[in-house]
């Protein structure tokens, strides 16, 4: 059995809401000692005996980031993509047929070369936890590789078969949806099952067969929905009792109580909100109903090419109306809660021991300083992954 234990904590992020020390559980001064990858304790006190002792002076210790919502199987970029915008032009979710294209042509070597480059910027801006969809194959080959090579970096591997509608079906959608059914889910051994219900997407009639089919192999239900307009996703989410329902733009007051009502938590993704220029202070509604929210990457090459959860935690509180608690919450809890996880999330006893030690005293930092890496180290059950030397 290995330990360590980290001392003299500025302050302690510990989600614990049963400690009456706010809505993060903050200690300050406090130390916490890591046994064979799980929280041991947390105290006032050294204890004696540890192998490791890390001072965190004028540092922040917080669980990892969890990033439950992001798309990091694919090749090539849409740079011109996000410049249109920049110049008025309007995000449609049309561009990924041309990261469709690119995906297929490329080799499994370089679409894990990729998917590591991707995690490893996440792993260096604090992110423990990574979910990571396919949806840029959408042929039963081209989606099975993606699963497979999802599965080399996590458990949270999600079929996005039902992304869009690919060119060679664009006469007879209900023929893919037919494929996804009856080959592609049969075929994947994914942990999740996921479909974009929306404009020019998935119709609700389509999303259900394909969620229920997962369901009925296995896979657990979550929904891109009301990205692009409002519509009967998260209604389909809530019936199904899906793990989240994500973006979520255009949802109408009666979704969100709707959310707020159920387990199914409320994933925003501040990053395209950023790049696409959709709703302002989006977060806000969905916080005051009472909804589990929770925030993630949607790391993507279209509407939100970005791996950093201290940016989309910056973002949320600069325009989705969060305070910097509460996006702190959403990007570690909110996270591991849509992903049903009650291992991670949280530093109590018995959890597992994925932290972010800040180069900070306050977790504030985060949003205050939006755009510097503040992470000094990420460690994963204990083990420091990455080490910053400042």
């Amino acid at each position: 059995m290995s330990s360590v234990a980290f001392t003299n904590i500025a302050t302690l992020v510990t989600n614990d809401g049963t400690l009456e020390k706010g809505q993060l559980g903050i200690h300050n001064g406090a130390t916490l000692v890591v046994e064979d990858g799980l929280i041991a304790s947390i105290s006032r006190s050294t204890p004696s005996g540890v192998d490791q002792e890390i001072d965190c002076s004028d540092r922040t210790l917080l669980p990892g980031f969890v990033d439950s919502h992001s798309h990091l199987i694919f090749a090539g970029d849409r740079a011109d993509e996000f410049a249109a915008r920049s110049h008025g032009k309007k995000y449609t979710a049309g561009g990924i047929a041309s990261t469709v294209k690119a995906t297929r042509l490329t080799t499994d070597a370089a679409l894990h070369a990729n998917a590591q480059r991707l995690l490893d910027e996440a792993l260096s801006t604090g992110t423990t936890t990574m979910e990571i969809k396919s949806g840029y194959g959408l042929t039963v080959k081209d989606e099975i590789r993606s699963i497979e090579i999802a599965q080399h970096f996590t458990t949270e591997s999600t079929l996005l078969a039902a992304h869009v509608i690919p060119e060679e079906f664009a006469k007879n959608p209900d023929d893919y949806v037919k494929l996804i059914i009856e080959s592609i889910i049969p075929a994947s051994k994914a942990k999740w099952i996921d479909v974009f219900c929306d404009q020019g997407a998935f119709s609700t009639e389509q999303s259900e067969a394909i969620l229920r089919a997962g369901v009925a192999h296995g896979m657990i239900p979550r929904i891109h929905a009301n990205q692009l307009e409002a519509g009967n996703g998260v209604q389909l989410a809530v019936s199904l009792n899906a793990a989240s329902a994500d973006h979520l733009s255009n949802s109408t007051a009666s979704d969100i109580e709707l959310l707020a009502s159920s387990s199914t938590v409320a994933t925003l993704l501040p990053g395209a909100e950023f790049s696409t220029h959709l709703q302002p202070h989006l977060g806000r509604k969905f916080l005051d109903a009472g909804a589990t929210v929770a925030i993630a990457s949607d790391c993507n090459p279209g509407s939100s090419y970005t791996t950093s959860m201290p940016f989309c935690i910056a973002t949320a509180v600069s325009l989705l109306g969060f305070t910097v608690e509460e996006a702190v919450l959403a990007a570690t809890l909110g996270g591991a809660q849509a992903l049903r996880r009650d291992d991670i999330g949280q530093l109590r006893v018995g959890m597992k021991a994925d932290l972010v030690l800040l180069d900070a005293p306050s977790y504030i930092h985060l949003a205050y300083r939006p755009g510097v890496n503040l992470v000094h180290s990420t460690y994963k059950s204990g083990r420091a992954v990455t080490t910053w030397q400042k």
